[in-house]
């Protein structure tokens, strides 16, 4: 049973390192070739996981190559535009300036049901509403809205909205996250002061925030017993 245990912890740890070095996709945006892989990552750990008579190195061995097989695929596709159309394929336009292309349905394998339940995933209720519909490489429907249905922007109302910046954590779970005072030029001192506001320590928060609007947000850890 221990054998076992650790087998499976090795492994996991193999797969997710490697799972890293692939890159940052969420799994509705892998490419084919990613895809392939991913599962076969996942075949290969799962053998000599379960099975403690397989050498684990039968497991690991195939694992790495297969990274080094994805890291090549990644490099062909960036050096040659032609080897990226062979292995990814190309965007398939559904919808063309108005109007449905049942040519490129067919090709595709999708239904009219199926296209209807993409554009709901893109808040588009209406299909007389899309200009256009392209279907990626990676299995997602991105839709262009007719000019009349587009959303307001500031720009179009000639508004110039306020700078909003982005929210940095500067306590998680009670630590203090010290690079993200760095970056807004801030020291412990001053998040002692603000937290001290709220009647605790930083230590004793479970999470907070600022915000590029300097808006302060703070929540303390519930305290054991209660």
């Amino acid at each position: 049973m221990l054998i076992t245990f650790f087998r499976a912890i090795v492994l996991y740890i193999l797969v997710l390192i490697v799972m890293r070095l692939m890159g940052k996709r969420e799994i509705g945006q892998l490419q084919p070739f990613e895809l392939a892989i991913s599962i076969m990552i996942a075949d290969l750990a799962a053998v000599p996981m379960a099975e403690t008579g397989v050498p684990i190195t039968n497991g690991i061995m195939p694992i790495l190559g297969l990274l080094v097989m994805h890291l090549t695929i990644s490099i062909i596709n960036i050096k040659s535009t032609k080897a990226r159309e062979i292995i990814c394929g190309k965007p398939s336009i559904l919808i063309f300036r108005g109007k449905i292309d049942e040519k490129v349905l067919k090709k595709e394998r999708f239904t009219i049901n199926e296209l209807e339940e993409r554009l709901r995933d893109n808040n588009i209720f209406n299909i007389g509403d899309v200009e256009y519909a392209i279907l990626e490489t990676s299995g997602q429907v991105t839709v262009i809205p007719k000019p009349e249905k587009k959303s307001v922007t500031p720009e179009d109302l000639n508004i110039e909205p306020k700078y909003e910046g982005i929210a940095y954590d500067l306590v998680v779970d009670g630590k203090v996250m010290y690079q993200n005072l760095e970056k807004i030029g801030k020291n412990y001192i001053w998040l002692k002061k603000q937290t001290e506001k709220f009647g605790i320590k930083p230590e004793e928060a479970l999470i907070v925030t600022m915000d590029g609007e300097s808006k302060f947000f703070c929540q303390a850890l519930e305290k054991k017993g209660k």
